[in-house]
């Protein structure tokens, strides 16, 4: 099973980057910085596609030969960004506007987590496994998200990993991931009918899904952040 989704997202995500991927730029390409230092395609294709910048050409006195410039965007630069992509995949495992099914779990911390209790907060999903590498790819972005939102009570942000907890002990040594974290969390993922990964779900103030999407797209997160905002600005709808 794990075999099958890893080949299936990992195609989805091979066409969701050369989709992102500026045009004329390849892994010959020349992308530098304002100082002039030159980026190896793997750092500066992470960087774009983390859509904090931008590309652009730049003419050098050699003729016929053209380098690019990797730059910050600004706040208002990135979510203009966003908001000009398509929006990300919908899921096929959950529909927004419906209500989510109650559930009851414990994270790796032995907190207990219970969607009726919930009830009143703004509640975040994310079903991942550690060899997905889309999974992987959007983590140190998830965790910019949640830092955002450190001092809010009123937002949980709980991922369901298919992994046991030694597995993402050790994972996390390396790969650090702010969400609280449920191990051994197929029995979720299969109550819910969830087939492809990342997942993610925000659930309003009533538990009522108000954004669903599955595997990775540039402005995923973006979309995640922008619906958390939105449902903590409403009253609570109990």
């Amino acid at each position: 099973m794990k075999k099958y989704l890893f080949v299936l997202l990992v195609s989805c995500f091979s066409m969701a980057v050369s989709a992102q991927q500026p045009p004329k730029l390849n892994e010959k390409s020349i992308v530098r910085d304002s100082t002039g230092f030159q980026y190896p395609y793997a750092i500066w294709t992470r960087l774009f596609q983390s859509g904090s910048y931008g590309i652009r050409t730049v003419r050098t006195q050699q003729a016929g030969e053209t380098e690019f410039l990797l730059y910050p965007l600004s706040a208002a630069d990135i979510a203009r960004r966003m908001e000009s992509l398509p929006e990300p995949r919908k899921s096929s495992a959950f529909r927004a506007g419906t209500k989510l099914a109650n559930f009851k779990t414990v994270d790796m911390n032995g907190n207990k987590y219970s969607l009726k209790d919930l009830a009143g907060k703004v509640v975040v999903l994310n079903f991942w496994f550690i060899n997905c590498p889309p999974c992987r790819q959007e983590i140190p972005e998830l965790n910019k998200m949640v830092t955002r939102y450190k001092d809010n009570p009123d937002v949980i942000f709980l991922a369901i990993a298919l992994d046991d907890a030694s597995a993402i002990k050790d994972f996390l040594k390396t790969n650090p991931f702010t969400y609280q974290i449920v191990d051994r969390g197929q029995y979720l993922a299969s109550q819910y009918r969830v087939r492809a990964y990342p997942t993610h779900v925000v659930l309003d103030r009533s538990g009522t899904i108000a954004f669903e999407t599955e595997g990775l797209a540039m402005n995923t997160v973006y979309w995640i952040d922008k619906t958390i905002q939105e449902k903590l600005q409403e009253p609570g709808n109990l």
